[in-house]
C-alpha cells in the first residue's frame, strides 16, 4: 500500500451527525492494492466510505478496528502496540473490535502469509503520528502557543511550560478545522516506548476469564444447531437415508441431504438440525445412510507416494534454472541422487470448524471463526445471488486456523442449511469431521541431485512432485508452480552457479489446502536436508558450509548469532548437532537442534536454538511464542502424526490416532531475534520449516543414519 498526499478536503469538515469523533483510515483502490489515507468525522460521508482503523470519540476513547483475524498469532496485540506508539496513548486505553468482511473498505482481509503487520505497519505508523500532530495543533491553537511548545502523552496534549492539558476527546472537534500536516516525522526505533517491548497481550485476559467470543460462543435468538453426516469418501454421494430413529430424538427438527462445493467437486452428506448441539449429535448417531461410492478411485496412501516417485523420473516443468546443472551432473565424478518425502497433515486447530449463518432471501449474515471474511462475502454473494453489500460476515476470535479457516466450504454449507430451514443455524464440525474431511497439507516427494568437486557444490537439481494448491490463484495447467523454490534462500542463487528447480505436476482428488508456512514446510525439509548431505560429501562443517554460500550480510549475522548462542564450535563427541536455515514470508530463521542418547539408548532432543531475522518487529514476546509454537507443530509433523488413506478412507479420526506432541515431548527452546532496520517480515509461520531438517541432521550427526522420509519414529533411530 502507498500513502498519498492528504488534502484539506479529506479532513474533518463537520462534526455532529453522530457526535464528534476523529476517524482515521484508508480507502482502497478497486483491486485492494493501493491505499489513500483519509481523516474524517464520524458521520461524514468520507468516514462512511472509508476503513476507519482508528476512531477517537469525544470522551477520548480510542477504538481500533482490526481488519484481520486474531487466531492466536497476536495481531490483536501487535496492531494495538503500533497505533498506541505513535498516537501517544496508553495501550490499556485502546479498545479493539473486529471488522466485518468488506474489501472495498478494508482491502485484502485474508489472515495468511504472516502478512498482517508487514503489509500495514508503515501506514499505521503514519496514520497514528498524523492524528497525534493534528491533535497537538488543535490544542496549541486554543492556547495560542506554537505547536512545538506542546507534546502528546497518554492520550493528552500538554503545554510544556504551564503544564496545562487537554485530553484527546476535547480536541476532536477543533482538529476537524485544521490543515493536514504535510510531513510526518516518525519516531526513531530508539525512542519507542511500546514497540519492541515484550508487553502482555491484550487478548490474554479475555481468553482466560471467558470474555472472548469464539465462533462456538456466539448465539442468536431462535438459532438451531446442525451437524452433518458427510460421505467418508471425498467424492461419494448419498444413495439413500433412513431418519426414522433420528426424528425420535427429542429436539431434532430437520433431516435432509446437503451438498457442499469443495474446489472442483461436490461433497454430499445428511444434515441433522436440532434445538441443541447434543440433540443434533444424538440424531446423527441414530441416522442410517447408504452411500454411493462408485465411479471414482478409492485412494491408498502407498500408491500416492509410489506414483510421485515414478513422476520424479520425469523432468517436469522448469520453474527456475541457471547455468548448466544437467551438463555438470552428467560429467561429475561425485554425485548425490536422493528422494525426500513429507506426509499429508491435518490442520487440527483446537477450535473445530463451526459457522453461524442466517439466510433471509435478499440478505445473508455470517458469524464465526473466519480467516478470510472478504472471500466469504464474495463467495456467498455469487453462489446465492445476493448483492454483495447485503452479505455481512462477522469475525469472532479463532481458536487456531493454520490456513484451514480461510477455506470457503463451511460458511457455504451453513448458509445452505439456513436457507433450507428458513432461520439462523450454527453448523458444528466434530473433531472426527475435521480430521476425516480435510482439506489437508499435501504429501510431497522431492528428488534432489547434486555434484561436488574440490569440496564445493558444482551443480544442484531439484524436482518436486505433489498436489499444487492451485484452486484459486495457482499455476495454470502446463505452468510450473511458483512456490517450487519457497523456503530456499535467495543468496544460494548467487553462489551456486548451476542450479534448477522443476515442478512435476501431480493430480489426485484429495482436498488440499494451505498449512502453516505453506510450501516452505515441505520444501524446507527437502532442500535444507540436501544442503546438509552435500556438506557431508564435501567434508565440510555444515554451518560453515552454509556460511560459504549465504554471503548476504543479514545471513552472515544470523549465522554468527546461531554459532554464538548454541556453542556450535564446542560440540562434544556424544552429542549430535544439526542446522537448517529457511526463508518464509520475508523472514529468515536458522535453527540448531541438539540430540543425544538416553540411558536406554533412545535418541532424545536436548535443546533447540532458533534465531529469527524478521526485520522491523513489534513484540519480541509474541515472536518467541510463535516460534515456539511453530517448532512444536513441526515436531508433531516430523515425528508423531500423519494423515493416511486406505480404500479411499482417511484412517485417522481423532487425537487418539492423530496424536499431538505432549509436554514431555517438548525440548527446551531458546529464541533469539535479530535487530535491524529492514522492512518487517512475517512472524506467525517462518519458525516452522527449519526444524525438521535441523532435527534429522542432528540425528545423522549422532547416529550416522540419514532420515529422508517423514514422519519417523524417534524411538527407532
Amino acid at each position: 500500500m502507498s500513502t498519498s498526499t492528504i488534502s484539506r478536503r479529506n479532513f474533518l469538515r463537520t462534526t455532529g451527525i453522530t457526535g464528534a469523533a476523529l476517524c482515521l483510515g484508508f480507502t482502497f483502490s478497486s483491486d485492494g492494492k493501493e491505499a489513500k489515507v483519509i481523516v474524517a468525522a464520524d458521520g461524514d460521508q468520507s468516514a462512511i466510505e472509508m476503513n476507519a482503523w482508528i476512531k477517537i470519540d469525544a470522551s477520548g476513547k480510542v477504538t481500533l478496528v482490526d481488519h484481520r483475524a486474531e487466531m492466536g498469532q497476536g495481531s490483536y496485540q501487535s496492531v494495538s502496540q503500533i497505533i498506541a506508539e505513535e498516537l501517544e496513548v496508553d495501550l490499556k486505553d485502546v479498545n479493539v473490535i473486529f471488522a466485518q468482511g468488506d474489501p472495498k473498505k478494508y482491502g485484502g482481509q485474508i489472515t495468511g502469509g504472516s502478512s498482517t503487520v508487514r503489509s500495514a505497519y508503515k501506514n499505521l505508523l503514519k496514520l497514528s503520528a498524523m492524528a497525534r500532530e493534528v491533535l497537538i495543533a488543535a490544542a496549541a491553537a486554543r492556547w495560542n502557543v506554537p505547536a512545538t511548545d506542546c507534546f502528546a502523552q497518554s492520550g493528552n496534549v500538554i503545554h510544556r511550560s504551564s503544564g496545562k492539558k487537554f485530553h484527546y476527546g476535547e480536541l476532536v472537534a477543533d482538529a476537524s478545522k485544521l490543515e493536514a500536516p504535510k510531513d510526518i516525522v516518525l519516531k526513531k526505533r530508539s525512542d519507542y516506548k511500546l514497540i519492541g517491548k515484550p508487553l502482555h497481550r491484550k487478548d490474554t485476559p479475555l481468553k482466560t476469564n471467558g470474555a472472548a467470543i469464539f465462533g462456538l460462543d456466539k448465539k442468536l435468538p431462535g438459532m438451531l444447531y446442525a451437524v452433518v453426516e458427510r460421505n467418508p469418501r471425498f467424492r461419494g454421494k448419498v444413495k439413500s437415508f433412513d431418519a426414522t430413529a433420528t426424528k425420535k430424538v427429542p429436539g431434532v427438527k430437520h433431516v435432509f441431504v446437503v451438498k457442499m462445493e469443495v474446489f472442483n467437486t461436490i461433497r454430499e452428506g445428511v444434515a441433522v438440525v436440532a434445538t441443541s448441539t447434543w440433540a443434533a449429535m444424538q440424531g446423527r448417531k441414530a441416522l442410517k445412510v447408504v452411500w454411493d461410492d462408485t465411479g471414482f478411485e478409492h485412494i491408498n496412501i502407498a500408491d500416492v507416494y509410489l506414483r510421485q516417485q515414478q513422476e520424479l523420473k520425469k523432468e517436469g516443468l522448469s520453474f527456475k534454472k541457471q547455468g548448466d546443472p544437467d551438463g555438470i551432473l552428467a560429467k561429475a565424478a561425485k554425485t548425490l541422487d536422493v528422494v525426500y518425502q513429507t506426509p499429508y497433515q491435518a490442520h487440527s486447530a483446537m477450535e473445530p470448524v463451526n459457522c453461524i449463518a442466517h439466510y433471509q432471501k435478499d440478505k445473508v449474515e455470517i458469524w464465526g471463526p473466519i480467516q478470510a471474511p472478504d472471500w466469504v462475502q464474495g463467495d456467498i454473494s455469487k453462489k446465492f445471488d445476493v448483492p454483495i453489500d447485503n452479505v455481512r460476515v462477522n469475525m469472532t476470535f479463532l481458536g487456531g486456523g493454520f490456513g484451514r479457516k480461510a477455506f470457503l466450504d463451511y460458511p457455504y454449507e451453513a448458509t445452505m442449511i439456513s436457507k433450507q430451514i428458513g432461520g439462523p443455524v450454527q453448523v458444528i464440525w466434530s473433531r472426527e469431521d475435521d480430521t476425516t474431511q480435510g482439506p489437508y497439507r499435501a504429501g510431497m516427494s522431492y528428488r534432489a541431485q547434486g555434484a561436488i568437486a574440490d569440496g564445493q557444490i558444482t551443480a544442484v537439481k531439484f524436482r518436486m512432485a505433489g498436489q499444487n494448491i492451485d484452486h484459486w490463484s495457482g499455476p495454470k495447467r502446463g505452468e510450473a508452480n511458483s512456490s517450487t523454490t519457497e523456503g530456499f534462500l535467495a543468496p544460494y542463487f548467487e553462489s551456486i552457479k548451476n542450479i534448477s528447480f522443476a515442478d512435476v505436476p501431480f493430480e489426485i482428488p484429495i482436498p488440499n489446502m494451505w498449512w502453516r508456512s505453506v510450501y516452505a514446510s515441505t520444501n524446507g525439509f527437502a532442500y535444507e536436508s540436501f544442503i546438509d548431505e552435500l556438506a557431508h560429501e564435501a567434508g565440510k562443517d555444515p554451518l560453515d558450509f552454509r556460511r560459504t554460500y549465504l554471503k548476504e550480510d543479514r545471513c552472515q549475522k544470523l549465522i554468527d548469532k546461531m554459532e554464538e548462542v548454541s556453542g556450535w564450535k564446542n560440540r562434544k563427541k556424544n552429542e549430535g548437532y544439526g542446522v537448517a536455515i529457511t526463508e518464509c514470508f520475508a523472514s529468515t530463521v536458522g535453527q540448531i537442534v541438539k540430540v543425544s542418547r538416553k540411558a536406554d539408548g533412545k535418541v532424545k532432543i536436548d535443546k533447540v536454538w532458533a534465531v529469527m531475522d524478521c526485520g522491523w518487529y513489534v513484540n519480541p514476546d509474541i515472536i518467541q511464542a510463535q516460534v515456539e509454537g511453530s517448532i512444536v507443530m513441526a515436531l508433531g509433523a516430523a515425528t508423531i502424526h500423519e494423515i493416511t488413506f486406505k480404500d479411499g478412507l482417511v484412517q485417522q479420526r481423532n487425537f487418539y490416532d492423530y496424536p499431538m506432541p505432549r509436554i514431555t515431548d517438548i525440548p527446551p527452546i531458546e529464541v533469539h531475534v535479530i535487530d535491524n532496520d529492514a522492512d518487517a517480515g512475517g512472524v506467525g509461520e517462518p519458525g516452522l520449516p527449519a526444524f525438521s531438517p535441523a532435527l534429522t541432521a542432528a540425528i545423522f550427526d549422532l547416529t550416522g543414519k540419514r532420515i529422508r522420509k517423514l514422519p519417523f519414529d524417534m524411538a527407532a533411530v
